[in-house]
């Protein structure tokens, strides 16, 4: 499912039109987007936490000429599945 499939299930599910469906999906993205930014975390209760997680430096290979190379440290996002969410997957 991409973005405009995600944004008409919305619309079909709320009652909404597609345009204010946008609108809401989009300031999803943008809250989460800058709260991961800030280095926060999210919890929403029945679905899932959105966090911040920092990667250690590495060494590592280049697949293509097969030197060692060193990966710098850098942050990611990390999304742990709520209970409720694994359940519906099971």
């Amino acid at each position: 499912m991409n973005k405009t499939e995600f944004i008409s299930a919305v619309s079909a599910k709320s009652g909404l039109s597609k345009t204010d469906a946008k609108k809401a999906v989009e300031a999803f993205i943008e809250t989460v987007s800058n709260e991961m930014q800030a280095g926060g975390k999210i919890a929403l209760l029945g679905f899932g936490s959105f966090s911040v997680t920092e990667k250690a430096a590495r060494k590592g290979v280049n697949p293509k000429t097969k030197q060692p190379i060193e990966i710098s440290a850098r942050k990611a996002v990390k999304f742990k599945a709520g209970a409720e969410l694994n359940d519906k997957i099971k």
